[in-house]
Protein backbone atom coordinates (compact mmCIF):
# COMPACT_ATOMS: atom_id res chain seq x y z
CA UNK A 1 0.00 0.00 0.00
CA UNK A 2 1.35 3.30 -0.76
CA UNK A 3 1.76 5.65 1.95
CA UNK A 4 0.56 9.41 1.15
CA UNK A 5 2.28 12.18 3.58
CA UNK A 6 0.25 15.24 5.16
CA UNK A 7 0.71 18.75 4.39
CA UNK A 8 -1.18 21.78 6.51
CA UNK A 9 -1.22 24.91 4.70
CA UNK A 10 -3.37 28.30 4.66
CA UNK A 11 -4.77 29.96 1.86
CA UNK A 12 -7.80 33.01 1.38
CA UNK A 13 -11.20 32.10 2.10
CA UNK A 14 -12.24 32.65 -1.39
CA UNK A 15 -9.51 30.29 -2.59
CA UNK A 16 -10.86 27.65 -0.33
CA UNK A 17 -14.51 28.01 -1.75
CA UNK A 18 -13.32 28.07 -5.41
CA UNK A 19 -11.69 24.88 -4.69
CA UNK A 20 -14.46 23.39 -2.65
CA UNK A 21 -16.67 24.43 -5.89
CA UNK A 22 -14.15 23.08 -8.68
CA UNK A 23 -13.82 19.76 -6.53
CA UNK A 24 -18.19 19.59 -5.90
CA UNK A 25 -18.30 20.09 -9.58
CA UNK A 26 -15.43 17.34 -9.86
CA UNK A 27 -17.48 14.75 -7.40
CA UNK A 28 -14.35 14.82 -5.56
CA UNK A 29 -13.20 15.78 -2.31
CA UNK A 30 -11.48 18.75 -1.70
CA UNK A 31 -8.44 17.33 -0.34
CA UNK A 32 -8.32 14.96 -3.81
CA UNK A 33 -9.21 17.72 -6.00
CA UNK A 34 -6.33 19.70 -4.85
CA UNK A 35 -3.72 16.76 -4.92
CA UNK A 36 -4.46 16.39 -8.71
CA UNK A 37 -4.46 19.94 -9.68
CA UNK A 38 -1.03 20.18 -7.74
CA UNK A 39 0.45 17.08 -9.56
CA UNK A 40 -0.85 18.33 -12.92
CA UNK A 41 0.63 21.65 -11.94
CA UNK A 42 4.10 19.98 -10.91
CA UNK A 43 3.85 17.59 -14.37
CA UNK A 44 3.84 21.22 -16.33
CA UNK A 45 6.09 22.34 -14.38
CA UNK A 46 8.72 19.39 -14.98
CA UNK A 47 7.83 18.93 -18.67
CA UNK A 48 8.97 22.58 -19.43
CA UNK A 49 12.23 21.87 -17.76
CA UNK A 50 12.69 18.56 -19.23
CA UNK A 51 12.64 16.57 -16.34
CA UNK A 52 9.72 13.30 -15.50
Amino acid sequence: MTKTAALSIRIEPELKAALERLAKDDRRSLASYVEIALQEHVDRKSARRGKS
